[in-house]
């Protein structure tokens, strides 16, 4: 004999599974993962880099909350921008649509571009730990999973495949790129300039204003507009590796 209660508590199992599975909860889902996916936390080890930063504080090209402000602005639209983020906007549909060819392409053009052997390895250790934390992982299909392994995967590629996989609009994937990028640059300025936690925020919230311009770019670019000239971010990391004293690996 089934017990008073039961039949209404299985209506409302079944409607809390419905609203589930609407496209809301969906959604829900997908920002969820996006925000995983910038989260400090993640274990692919950026907070370990600075980019250069350190090497210019080193050489006081950034001394201050404004120089360190400024630098990371420029460093948004005239590197990141046109040049890894712009990867991001074209790998994601590749990872969408299984276009291998056009990702082993775009990993390629990465690693090519790489102009110090600091700033290669930061790409290749943090798309190998993204790989490995894919692999324990439910979003992405196991065989782009070890098509990603079959590569030397750098990191915006493995990002990209990680991001495909939450279904989420493109340009919600590139905003969450940039502001983990941002998030760690901010980290890496408070210890390297150094300052304070606040003037970080301050730093993060112009970053922040700025990122949605600098994402709409990225999206806007063609293959042969994509760039990585940034002759002083080369120069600085080619001396970052002979620098007496360091916090970070870049």
């Amino acid at each position: 004999m089934r017990r008073p209660g039961t039949t209404q508590r299985s209506s409302l199992y079944a409607g809390i599974r419905r609203r589930r599975e609407a496209p809301a909860a969906r959604s829900g889902t997908s920002l969820m993962q996006l925000m995983w996916l910038a989260s400090p936390a993640l274990p692919i080890g950026g907070f370990s880099y600075s980019e250069c930063l350190e090497a210019a504080v080193d050489t006081a090209r950034v001394a201050t909350e404004s120089g360190a402000k400024e630098w990371l602005l420029d460093q948004l639209h005239l590197s990141l921008a046109r040049g890894d983020l712009a990867v991001v906007a074209k790998a994601v549909p590749a990872w969408q649509r299984n276009d291998l060819p056009r990702i082993t392409e775009l990993n390629a053009w990465v690693l090519q571009t790489r102009e110090s052997s600091e700033l290669r390895a930061q790409a290749e250790q943090m798309g190998r730990s993204l790989l490995e934390w894919l692999r324990n992982h439910t979003t992405a299909r196991t065989e782009q999973i070890e098509a990603l392994a079959a590569l030397q995967p750098t990191y915006p590629v493995a990002f990209a495949l990680a991001a495909s996989a939450c279904q989420a609009p493109l340009r919600d994937c590139l905003l969450t790129y940039t502001f983990g990028w941002a998030e760690n640059m901010v980290q890496a300025a408070i210890k390297s300039v150094p300052l304070g936690q606040s003037a970080g925020q301050r730093i993060l919230s112009a970053l922040t204003a700025e990122i949605p311009a600098a994402v709409d770019h990225a999206i806007s670019l063609a293959d042969c507009e994509r760039q990585a000239f940034s002759p002083m971010l080369a120069i600085l990391s080619a001396q970052h590796e002979v620098q007496y004293s360091r916090l970070f690996r870049s």
